[in-house]
């Protein structure tokens, strides 16, 4: 039986992802050996897409409040690459990490898994 999902970011830096995750999100974690650290996320839920090219995989952090979200990771350091956009199912941002590459997190305007 399934019982839980493992996702992976590839990264140009990932020492310095890691401790973005770890130290500015506070992301859980355990070192798995060597300094590869595995994150405990948040509850997960999954969509799937249609492409009609490459196809890839993203992530997203979801929150309740997108602009206060901002403001307390601000506070911290983060940077966003997007201002706020309003779209059919959330209000959407993106977050720079360390290593170069991004994530996003949106404030869910849509039904949510997370509960089922």
């Amino acid at each position: 039986m399934i019982n839980g999902s493992h996702v992976i970011l590839s990264s140009r830096d990932p020492d310095a992802d890691r401790a973005f995750f770890a130290d500015v999100l506070g992301q859980p974690h355990v070192d798995a050996g060597g300094g590869w650290l595995i994150f405990k996320l948040p509850p997960a839920e999954l969509a799937v897409h249609p492409s009609h090219g490459p196809t890839g995989h993203e992530l997203y952090f979801m929150c309740d409040d997108v602009e206060a979200t901002m403001r307390e990771l601000r506070a911290k350091g983060v940077e966003f690459t997007q201002d706020i956009s309003e779209e059919r199912w959330g209000r959407l941002t993106r977050i720079r990490l360390p290593g170069g590459g991004e994530v996003g997190m949106y404030e869910p305007r849509h039904p949510r898994a997370i509960g089922l």
